[in-house]
């Protein structure tokens, strides 16, 4: 079986360090790190938002894949910096203040990595003016807000006012996701998505930077 096979199959089963190992077996025989991440890597994390949307992978599946992207792109961050590549796009990702909740967060983090984004986490428990000091330190194209609490969904309306009187919002895409979400919230609020998966939010998030799916 081909290399680029095997590295394929190690992402989407979720085999970390052998995916890994299989980069490096790449680099080393004179692989080009763009085109492994184009051609290989982004192509097995869109087959695994494929499997999750079928139902034949769920939330376990999803967060191996997403480790095993993360870990066979450690070689290659270096590289690809040092050959200029830029990322699909910057994302500020957080869940909202009063939430601690992160697993849903650290998901959709991790399939972002994988699809070729920049993604500063800010973590859990992020207040309205530390989401708005991000955006004017980083500048990224999307926000993604995360909220798993009942309660806690007004915190996403107060950081999107927030962001509007910081005269920021027209600069930034704002995303949002968590359970007790709805495509109908996230309007009333005022976000521009809203993403009931991890793969959801990949492919808004694409499509906010003029990728296709």
């Amino acid at each position: 079986m081909a290399l680029s096979q095997r590295l394929f199959d190690a992402i989407v089963d979720g085999k970390a360090q052998l995916a890994k190992s299989l980069v490096e077996e790449e680099l080393g025989a004179g692989a080009d790190p763009m085109a492994l991440v184009s051609e290989t890597m982004i192509p097995a994390m869109d087959e695994v938002g494929k499997l999750f949307q079928e139902e034949e992978f769920f939330v376990p599946e999803l967060l191996l894949s997403g480790r095993a992207m993360k870990a066979a792109m450690e070689p290659l961050r270096p590289l690809l910096a040092a050959a200029g590549a830029k990322p699909a796009g910057v994302v500020i990702a957080g869940t909202v203040k009063g939430d601690l909740h992160d697993i849903g967060k650290n998901l959709v983090i991790s399939m972002l990595e994988g699809a070729g984004f920049k993604v500063i986490d800010l973590g859990a428990d992020v207040t309205p003016q530390q989401f708005v000091e991000a955006i004017r330190e980083h500048q990224p194209h999307i926000l993604c807000l995360s909220a798993l609490l009942t309660v806690t969904m007004t915190a996403m309306k107060t950081t999107i006012d927030a962001i509007e009187e910081a005269g920021l919002r027209q600069s930034v895409k704002v995303l949002v996701g968590g359970a007790p979400l709805s495509a109908r919230y996230a309007a009333e609020i005022g976000a521009d998505g809203y993403g009931a998966s991890a793969s959801d939010a990949v492919a808004l998030a694409r499509r906010q930077v003029g990728l296709s799916n």
